[in-house]
């Protein structure tokens, strides 16, 4: 287990709670490397450990039919995998697979349910996680409705960033395709145009960002209500 002194990164949710809670649960926590492509979870299975992404970046997605998995939330250092167990249901919802290789904080459920049963503060940060996940999930079901593809794609590079810190991102036009659940093609066609403005740079599967202002001006209004319901929750635009 983690030295809480030894921790020199942590998690936003963790950052919301006061000293002595955030001691007692990094004490607790173990930390991992997750490699991009690990599946952390499946839709209906147990919530084994509960996991504080600090670099690592978690995609969470639903399934229908035939079809490949589309992305319906996004998971970093502002958010955890495993919120469940603060409702006392102890299945993941959704199917759970790291798309941005990094570190994590873990601890085992059973660890994790004593915690929340020792500490109101974390049960509060918690549950106020689980309303702006909530919404997040809401607003996602909706953006992949009403919106066109080079707004969406705007939209999740932008949270991708968010959550890389500024990092370059490792990524295919197929993986975006598939999270983004279009054809492969509209993404070629939405990120060379993005390139062509000097918004972002594609090579070889890395993408970095170049022009935030640029992104936000073509995202749809879906990626500001994501930072104003985190806001309104914790206090804080920023993710």
């Amino acid at each position: 287990m983690l030295s809480p002194t030894a921790v020199t990164e942590t998690n936003q949710l963790i950052d919301q709670l006061p000293a002595a809670a955030a001691r007692s649960l990094l004490a607790t926590c173990e930390k991992l490397t997750l490699e991009f492509g690990q599946e952390l979870a499946e839709a209906g299975g147990p919530v084994i450990r509960v996991l504080f992404p600090i670099t690592a970046i978690v995609s969470v997605t639903a399934k229908v039919s035939d079809h490949t998995p589309l992305e319906m939330g996004m998971i970093g250092h502002e958010g955890m995998l495993g919120a469940t167990l603060a409702l006392g249901v102890n299945r993941h919802p959704m199917r759970a697979l790291v798309q941005g290789a990094g570190t994590a904080l873990a601890i085992p459920a059973p660890g994790f349910r004593r915690q929340l049963k020792d500490s109101p503060a974390l049960q509060r940060v918690v549950h106020g996680y689980l309303f702006v996940l909530n919404q997040q999930l809401s607003q996602t079901a909706a953006c992949n409705a009403f919106h066109e593809v080079s707004a969406r794609l705007a939209r999740w590079l932008l949270m991708m960033d968010d959550r890389a810190r500024g990092k370059a991102l490792v990524l295919t036009h197929l993986f975006l395709s598939d999270m983004l659940g279009v054809r492969r093609s509209a993404v070629t066609i939405a990120a060379g145009q993005m390139q062509e403005k000097q918004l972002i740079r594609y090579s070889r599967g890395h993408i970095q960002v170049l022009s935030r202002p640029g992104l936000e001006a073509i995202a749809c209004d879906c990626y500001p209500t994501d930072l104003e319901a985190y806001r309104q929750q914790f206090g804080s635009h920023d993710l």
